[in-house]
């Protein structure tokens, strides 16, 4: 059974699969291809993408049209939050917890040296929020379960590294421009608690899992051996 910390990526890939999880290990190379990286580094553009015209917008890597693209923003736009989503305090940031360790895309609200103070050394500002970017099409309500169990994994980094408890983060898709809100419950740490006990005791190859859809969205399914359509997935892992 392994010790070492978790990544959050890994949590969110052993949450769709874990047999996903190993052959993801095994690639020598692990980074996000590159059109997942041009649709997160939207959501560090929204300010100019806004100022856009149709044509110019259009070229960008968005999901849908750019009128409707632009409402969306303006949507952004109109949350108590979107000066610090727009211009976020704290980008690409290192979260290290005790049981698991990742990058938030952005951290909104102070944190660490940058925290006010009391005179009896409390904080004095409401509890930073951990923002996860993801490269894919959000469902119709909440997020997908990788990115709640991602979510909470940055919570409790976040909790962990600044001694002070943190239950909400946010998901951001940002190809069309939707943010989601994912609070400390329950059930989604529950989740997350078992996630990470399953990729503790992971040893060798897991089970394949009975689910053709994420079959086709995978692209090991070559090398579990299941014939399926060709399509990678983009949900955000």
């Amino acid at each position: 059974m392994s010790t070492e910390k978790a990544t959050f990526t890994d949590l969110a890939t052993a949450t769709y699969c874990p047999r996903q999880l190993y052959y993801d290990r095994r690639e020598g190379d692990r980074s996000p291809p590159p059109e997942a990286t041009r649709r997160i580094d939207l959501a560090f553009r929204y300010p100019e993408l806004r100022s856009m015209d149709d044509a110019t917008l259009s070229e960008e890597p968005i999901d849908c049209r750019p009128d409707e693209y632009r409402v969306a923003l303006d949507s952004l736009a109109a949350r108590d939050d979107w000066a610090t989503l727009a211009n976020p305090p704290y980008t690409r940031a290192l979260l290290d917890g005790k049981d698991a360790r990742g990058i938030a895309h952005k951290v909104l609200g102070a944190m660490g040296s940058d925290v006010p103070r009391d005179e009896d050394g409390d904080p004095t500002n409401a509890p930073p929020v951990p923002v996860i970017v993801s490269p894919g099409s959000p469902p119709e309500q909440g997020v997908w379960e990788p990115q709640s169990v991602k979510a909470v994994a940055a919570m409790a980094a976040l909790s962990w590294s600044e001694e002070r408890p943190i239950r909400r983060a946010l998901v951001e898709y940002p190809a069309h421009a939707v943010v989601r809100e994912v609070r400390a419950s329950v059930r989604r740490s529950g989740t997350y608690r078992r996630v990470l006990r399953t990729l503790r005791a992971m040893e060798g190859v897991p089970a394949r899992l009975s689910n053709d859809e994420k079959c086709r969205a995978c692209r090991h399914r070559t090398n579990c051996g299941v014939r399926t359509r060709s399509l990678r997935s983009l949900q955000g892992l």
